[in-house]
């Protein structure tokens, strides 16, 4: 019996059964569509992370305080102390695949202006520190390198300082706020960048001098951290080399001593958020895929019903000619049918689910691997559910069959 005639027999035979074959297929579409949105929301929650981090700069390393150990930076307070201002003009002064060096300090407390306030972070950096971040100035300018000088009380703020604090069109130029009693004279305010993937604002933020923090504010001679930006990203394996020698060297570091300080790049940090978000989209993929092998499950439930409910057809059919391989085929293709069509409306609805999750606010991109994945997993259902009613009912004893009431 030719494959075209087999087709037309199991159509029929699936749609003399309408809502048995709907709910077969119903397992395979929540499963499917299950599948698509995880795998949607963990690409799209990668590329999201990816580019938040790619706009602080690809190139961005950071300088830590403190030896790298098993469980993260050690927090001896000795050694959380070992970054100097000789180390910020040691790299300075040797810099070679370095652009952009700013030292960093923070505190975090109240910031006053009149009878409003609210809680933020003041960051102590070098005029740099912006072209590290690729942070743009809206409107006024930053402070300057005699500013730094000085220890001058000036700074810029973020977005969110200037609508907690300032009444709607008022300018915060020239304006003085406090923070911690300090004064500090508004020079500039910062392009809003809104809240990252971690749900942190900001633009709820304040740079300073790093002059003034350390000494006005922390009255401390040592730094939390040095940003810096390698001249490109494919150089930022030599910039961190170049920045790891610096600092030995002013460290007066022997061979056989471990490194007293950690350096991160930026790159390295996009490669493990997304190893992270790689690890997660994988568990909600196997969490969703063990609904597809429930589906799988119940497909080979309902055909082996249908073998049994159609015992006397396949014996007519058989005392007419047919062949235990052309039962068997019919009863594979009419599980397959069930699988892709579940499959396809499962896709449909993945897809209809993915932009129901951008609607939403949820980052979520489809890729494009996964629809293949999906054909090809309910294609392997199909058969390797089907398999076992196939046979079944090839192996059907033909005068027995016919006498199956």
């Amino acid at each position: 019996m030719s494959i075209l005639n087999l087709f037309k027999i199991a159509i029929k035979a699936l749609s003399n059964n309408k809502f048995r074959t709907f709910l077969s297929m119903l397992g395979i579409i929540i499963g499917v569509a299950a599948v698509i949105v995880m795998m949607a929301i963990g690409q799209g929650s990668k590329e999201s992370v990816r580019k938040d981090i790619s706009k602080m700069g690809t190139n961005l390393l950071s300088v830590r305080p403190g030896a790298e150990k098993m469980g993260g930076v050690r927090l001896d307070p000795s050694e959380m102390q070992t970054l100097k201002i000789a180390d910020y003009e040691a790299i300075l002064n040797n810099k070679k695949y370095i652009t952009y060096v700013s030292p960093e300090v923070t505190s975090s407390g109240q910031v006053i202006y009149g009878a409003k306030n609210t809680s933020t972070t003041i960051y102590g950096e070098s005029p740099e520190y912006l072209d590290i971040k690729k942070w743009e100035i809206a409107s006024g300018s930053c402070f300057t390198d005699e500013d730094v000088r000085k220890g001058a009380k000036v700074c810029v703020v973020g977005k969110t300082i200037v609508d907690e604090l300032f009444e709607e069109d008022t300018d915060p130029i020239d304006k003085v706020i406090r923070f911690k009693s300090i004064p500090f004279r508004i020079v500039g305010v910062l392009e809003e960048k809104g809240y990252n993937n971690w749900g942190m604002d900001q633009d709820n933020v304040i740079i300073t001098p790093y002059t003034t923090v350390m000494k006005r504010l922390l009255a401390q001679t040592f730094f939390q951290g040095i940003n810096a930006s390698a001249i490109s990203e494919e150089l930022s394996d030599k910039a961190i080399e170049e920045l790891t020698e610096i600092l030995r060297e002013s460290h007066s570091l022997k061979d056989s001593d471990e490194d007293d300080f950690t350096i991160r790049s930026q790159q390295e940090m996009m490669e493990t958020m997304s190893s992270t978000m790689d690890t997660i989209t994988i568990i909600l993929v196997v969490a969703a895929g063990f609904s597809l092998l429930v589906a799988g499950i119940g497909i080979m439930n309902i055909m082996l019903v249908s073998v049994t409910e159609r015992t006397r057809e396949i014996g007519l059919r058989m005392s007419v000619g047919a062949r235990g391989f052309d039962i068997s085929n019919q009863f594979l293709i009419e599980s397959v049918i069930i699988s892709l069509s579940g499959g396809l409306i499962g896709i449909l609805t993945g897809w209809l689910g993915t932009l129901l999750c951008n609607h939403l606010g949820f980052p979520a991109s489809i890729p494009m691997w996964s629809i293949v994945v999906s054909f090809v997993v309910c294609t392997v259902i199909g058969v390797g559910f089907g398999y076992f009613p196939a046979r079944k009912a090839a192996n059907l004893d033909p005068i027995e069959a016919i006498r199956y009431e």
